[in-house]
Formats: structure tokens, sequence, C-alpha cells
């Protein structure tokens, strides 16, 4: 073994830098961090020879001259003084590495200036040397680092493309704008401008100038404030229709810091459960502003992990908030989201961003959805004639609105609605008309998220209303799969399944749930079987959404114009009418004008 000795400061630095400054993002990232905790109001980004040289500028507090070459020294800071300050952070940096680790892999100049000088002072770093001279420049700290990573070849090898590079470093300033509405953030680069906000301190305004002025109408406002646990959460969150590819779109701040928080995100994905299609994800923007001594936001260099006092407090805070916000949605449609294959729906749906009306919610009719499909679709059979009318649209598409006579029980007594239901398309879809606007609501979906909401309540006050069965078939199945059933009889009670076991390979049914009783046993026992095997913490989920599945109308079932208000006024009264269980959308809208510019009516 070689003998030990004492690394320069030079190596000492590059060792740091590797886990500080991963790419250039991470310069850029740094430097914000700096100059936000300046009080800089206004900050400018410059970005050159292929993302190795970084210019950022600030009208910050600036460094005091007596201070600069202490500023690029390991392990020099103005934010903490004591091991207390620890636990009481309210700055974003604190470490005291990141300029030492900066100008040990770049060569850096800095010009500075503060508000109670005259004369500013210009210091050179190069190999972790500083050399300091006064000059004349404006309030605030203008860093330029060039050509990063010249004398570490190994790390430089390791970039990717200067349009990969420079999506991270507009990525880390995008979230910084996002954090700090207050402060003017400019990113320029050799292909333009992609972000420049104005500083206005209003989010909503800062998100609009980074993504687009359309977005506005697909968020809801996250705001809770707990007074007794002194946290507060504010921002935005989309509605489940409109979604993402990634999770990239989901920005999370703890009291302005930009965090990788796995306890917030577990939260923001419970708050959806069920809202959104397979594979596709919300844009969520929230700041969690909670007590400084209750986070410790020293787990890692980079400053990106956070650990909680109260983790449980945390998530159930943030779930609350997400689910208050997504309870009073107004329902609306994004075709390129949705990818409905409706020939109908891809032919009109031209204009993808649109003003939503209210989502005006209605009163339930205490009819019971319970009970069995056979007995609701007698009144189908009548001698009824429905009529047609066909449209023909440009794409050869033929376009049926059907109407039935309407067929109501004698002692129903007339509502006046909102809305006015038009008819059946291919028996699958209910067309209905509200405030000028024409809209698709798939009805097999759409009565799956009503029953399954319903069910999901009755289930939280153990009601599950159940039907007992006077005679039921013996049903075969394997040992396996009776013991199966046998260990969880108690938890499928819950559910209104009675069962009784007769020998090791037959089981019986005494109850089922009244809402799909007028199924055959063995077609029950099939999912239940399947929802068994498996993970059986998510089992609640998962029986619930079998059973309401199984109790909706049905694709290709007609409905008289009674029944298709009754769904449509049903589907209202739920909290999530975006889509179903399964995450599928349940509605698609056409404002009057984009129905008027298909025909080429000018808008009145």
């Amino acid at each position: 073994m070689k003998r030990i000795h004492q690394l320069s400061r030079q190596l000492i630095n590059q060792i740091a830098a590797g886990e500080v400054i991963e790419r250039p993002a991470s310069v850029v990232k740094e430097l914000l961090e700096n100059s936000i905790d300046a009080g800089a109001t206004k900050i400018e980004i410059e970005i050159t020879n292929e993302c190795k040289n970084i210019r950022v500028s600030d009208n910050g507090s600036g460094i005091h001259p007596d201070d600069i070459e202490l500023a690029f020294s390991k392990h020099a800071t103005s934010k903490i003084q004591t091991s207390d300050d620890l636990f009481n952070i309210h700055s974003l940096g604190f470490r005291g590495e990141a300029l030492a680790s900066i100008i040990s892999i770049a060569k850096v100049t800095c010009t500075t200036r503060t508000k109670d000088l005259e004369t500013g002072v210009r210091v050179e770093c190069e190999e972790s040397n500083v050399k300091r001279t006064p000059c004349g420049c404006a309030q605030g700290t203008t860093m330029e680092v060039r050509d990063l990573f010249y004398n570490v070849p190994v790390r430089e090898k390791f970039l990717k493309s200067e349009r990969v590079e420079f999506s991270y470093i507009s990525e880390i300033v995008q979230s910084a704008a996002i954090a700090n509405p207050s402060v003017s953030f400019v990113l320029k680069g050799a292909s333009g401008t992609p972000v420049h906000t104005s500083g206005s301190g209003d989010l909503l305004c800062v998100l609009t100038e980074i993504y687009s002025n359309s977005i506005a109408s697909e968020l809801k406002q996250v705001q809770k404030t707990d007074e007794a646990e002194h946290i507060e959460i504010s921002g935005y969150c989309s509605t489940p229709d409109f979604t993402r590819s990634s999770k990239k779109a989901m920005y999370i701040f703890v009291n302005n810091r930009v965090v990788k928080c796995p306890v917030l995100i577990k939260a923001i994905d419970t708050a959806y459960k069920n809202m959104l299609p397979a594979g596709k994800y919300p844009f969520v923007c929230i700041n969690l502003t909670i007590p400084a001594h209750d986070v410790d936001v020293n787990v890692h260099p980079t400053k990106r992990e956070v650990r909680y006092k109260n983790p449980n407090l945390v998530f159930n805070f943030v779930y609350s908030a997400i689910s208050a916000a997504l309870s009073g949605i107004q329902y609306s449609s994004r075709s390129d989201e949705q990818e409905e294959n409706t020939n109908v729906i891809k032919t009109l749906a031209k204009n993808n961003d649109r003003d939503y009306n209210d989502f005006i919610r209605t009163s339930d009719v205490r009819t019971s959805f319970c009970v069995p499909q056979s007995t609701t679709l007698a009144a189908t059979k009548q001698n009824v004639t429905p009529t047609y009318t066909n449209l023909k649209l440009n794409s050869g598409t033929p376009f049926s609105f059907k109407k039935t006579e309407d067929i109501r029980p004698v002692n129903k007594i007339p509502e006046v609605t909102p809305y006015t239901v038009i008819g059946q398309y291919l028996n699958t879809y209910i067309i209905f008309e509200e405030n000028q606007s024409l809209n698709i609501v798939d009805q097999h979906i759409a009565d799956e998220r009503y029953i399954f909401e319903k069910l999901k309540e009755q289930l939280s006050t153990d009601d599950v209303p159940s039907q007992l069965l006077i005679i039921s078939d013996v049903i075969k199945l394997e040992p396996e799969e009776t013991a199966l059933l046998m260990e969880n009889k108690d938890k499928l009670a819950k559910y209104g399944y009675g069962i009784e076991q007769i020998s090791d390979t037959e089981i019986t049914f005494k109850k089922v749930p009244q809402v799909i009783s007028h199924f055959k046993p063995q077609d029950i026992i099939s999912d239940i079987l399947e929802n068994l095997h498996g993970d059986l913490n998510n089992l609640e989920e998962k029986m619930l959404v079998t059973m309401s599945c199984k109790a909706a109308v049905k694709a290709g079932q007609e409905l008289n114009l009674w029944q298709m208000e009754e769904l449509i006024k049903k589907w209202k009264t739920t909290k999530n009418p975006y889509t179903c269980p399964h995450g599928r959308p349940i509605l698609h809208t056409m404002s009057a004008k984009e129905v008027g510019a298909f025909f080429h009516r000018s808008a009145k």
C-alpha cells in the first residue's frame, strides 16, 4: 500500500466538483441560486461555445470587495454561521462549495458591485487561483464561465450534444422562473431565447410566458393552509384531460427550492389515481411552504433531496390540496390527448385550444343504479319507432343522431335541466347540447365513473348493498382457487359478497353485490379470482373498478331519451367527471364556433 499524503487544493476542489457540477446545467443552477439569494429581480443567462461558456448577470446586492476572494474559497458562505443554522435554512445555497468547484474545472471571471460603493471589482479565476482588480460596473454580479471541463477531459467526453445540454439548461431556468415569479429571467442561446419571463409576480402569467396562453384554461388553482402546522401549498394542477407523456411537467418546490421529492410525487399520483390513462401524467406546479426546522435540505450536495420531520403530515396535506382542486373541476376535452377512434370526433375536432363552459352539477335523482339492467331496459321494448337524421360530412362518414320517443315513468316529475339530450350515436355515444356547445359522452364509461364513485362512497360506510340468492349454482374450482377465496372471505364480504365453501373444489354464493346481481355467478367468480391474484394492497380499487365496469351501461346498448338524461345527470354529479376508473376519457366537447367554422359559418 502506498504512503498517505495530502491532496492538493486543486484536486480536492475537482473531486468536490464531481458531486456538484455534473454538466453545464449544474453550473447554471448554482449561479442562478446565488443570484436569487442576492435578491436579484432580473437575471440574464447567455450560453455559447456548445454550452461550455456560460454568462449569468443579475442586479442583486453584489459581493463586497473584501469578501470577493473568500467567496471562491472552499466552504465559504454568507448564508449560515453555526451548526444550528443547518436546521433553519432560508436560502437556496448554504454549503459554500459551488464557486470553489466551478473555478477548479473552468476559467471564471466575476464582475460585481454593491449598492453602497461607486466602483466594483473584477476577479479572474483559473486552476483555483484568484486575481483581483478594481473596475467600473453596474450594481449586481456578472459571472462568466469559459471552457467548462477544459482540464477534466474525461468529464467533457461524457457531455451530450449541444442541443441536449441546452435543453437541460432550459429546464433549470424554467424551474427557477416558475419558483420565483417575481424575478425576470432571460435565457439566450444559439437558437434564440427559449425563456423570457417578465417577473410580474403572477405565477399563472409566468406559466403562460413559458408555455402558451392556452395553458391557463387547463389549470386549476391549488391553495391550502394549515395554520396549526404552519404549512401552506400554492400553485396549479392540470385537469385530467390535459396530460403529458412524462413527469417532466411536474414542478415541485419546497420553500421555493426545486426538489425531487418522492413524498410529494406520491401524493400527486394518489390524487390523480383512476383519472389518467396509462403512461400519461399531469402538469403540476406547486410550492410547499413549511417551517425550515421541519425540513432537512442538507441531504445531498446538489440540494435537490429533502427529508421531512413528519412525512405523513406532508403527504396528507398535499394529497388533500390536489384532490380539493380537482373535485371542483369543469369538464373539457383535448383531442390530442384522448386519441378517440371514432371518425366523427376525428373529423370535427380541429382546435385543441378552447375555452370551456363551467361544469354545472345537478342533483342526483335517487334512482338506484343497483337495479338489474334487464329491469331498467324493459321500457325500451315497447312499440317505439326510432327516427333518424343522417348528416354527411365531407369525409364521407355518416353521422347519425338517433332520437327515441321519450318514455318516462308516469310518476316522474319533469325537471328543467341546463342541457338538452339530442340522442344516441352508434348506440354508444350520447349527444347533448349545453351552453351552445356540442358534447359527446361515452355512455359506458360515464356510467362506470358514476357507479365507481357510488360504490366507493358506500364502501367507506361499510354499506355496499347486497342481493341474497335463494338458489345459487354450485361452482367448481381448482383447490388452490377455493383456498384463495376462503383466505379472503372477510375481505370479499366488505364488497357485498357472501361465499360458502362446499368442498375443496366447490363453492356457492349466498349473496352478491346488488349492483351486479343480474350476472351469472360463474361470470362473477372469474373476476374475483383475477383481482385476488397479485397485490392485495390494491384490492379495493381493483374490486370496485371491476364491479363498476360490469354494472355500467354497455357500449352498443340502445337507450331511450329518459335513460340518456338520467345517465348524463348522474355522471354530472361525480367528483371526477373526466375519465373512467381505467383512465379513459369520457367527454368530447365542440364549441359552437368550431362547429360553425367547419360549415364555413361566420361567428356571430
